[in-house]
């Protein structure tokens, strides 16, 4: 097994606290142990991510089905496989059905989306690729679809999901490495590491194989 770049802090060198949260990502995921375990050697980090990720991504006033959608989008766009191969419980039970993480970077011509859906989705977008060029147009639909309390939680849940993806893909790190024997917020296919390793050698994997 690759060790990753950055190493994991073993569960015991833990303080209690940090040790129930470690034991939440394994039961509960999204994030999952080893990225924690990774953001566990500067506990202020750890933390800092832990709560925002919480209160913007979990809890909150914008749907959490929709913020799933986008924190895969952005999986998807970065390539952060760690990630790309998470869903979200909460958001499985909202009614988000796996089909719809298949057309995310194709969004716009999907008919998998409803209108707010993808107009959450272009504000993804927007965050990782920069302003379209319609830049009225583009603010117009955002407000048709959204508060801008919602607005707000949103695009920050993006732009952190966003700076954490583009960070983690760099790490090495993979699913079934620490903490082992749960398979709490996998994706289907991802839920052993035997299943892992098969999915990603598939020629059509999400992160090799050329989209439909």
């Amino acid at each position: 097994m690759p060790k990753p770049h950055i190493s994991y802090v073993p569960l015991e060198d833990m303080d209690e606290r940090m040790q129930e949260e470690m034991h939440r990502c394994a039961r509960e995921g999204t994030p999952r142990p080893e990225s924690s375990a990774v953001r566990a050697h500067a506990p202020n980090a750890f933390w800092a991510f832990a709560d925002s990720w919480q209160s913007t991504f979990h809890s909150g006033v914008c749907d959490h089905a929709i913020k799933d959608l986008c924190r895969v989008y952005i999986s998807r766009t970065v390539k952060c496989e760690f990630c790309g191969n998470q869903r979200s419980e909460k958001a499985i039970k909202a009614g988000l059905e796996e089909m719809q993480y298949d057309d995310l970077l194709n969004f716009e011509k999907s008919d998998r989306y409803d209108e707010r859906q993808k107009a959450a989705l272009s504000y993804a977008e927007a965050i990782a690729w920069g302003m379209p060029a319609d830049e009225e147009g583009f603010w117009a639909r955002l407000h048709q679809n959204f508060s801008e309390p919602e607005l707000v939680e949103l695009g920050c849940a993006i732009a952190l999901t966003f700076g954490q993806q583009s960070w983690i893909r760099l790490l090495g790190i993979d699913h079934h490495q620490y903490m082992p024997g749960t398979d709490a917020s996998m994706a289907p296919g991802f839920r052993t590491a035997e299943e892992l390793a098969e999915s990603k050698a598939s020629a059509d994997y999400w992160a090799t194989g050329t989209p439909s």
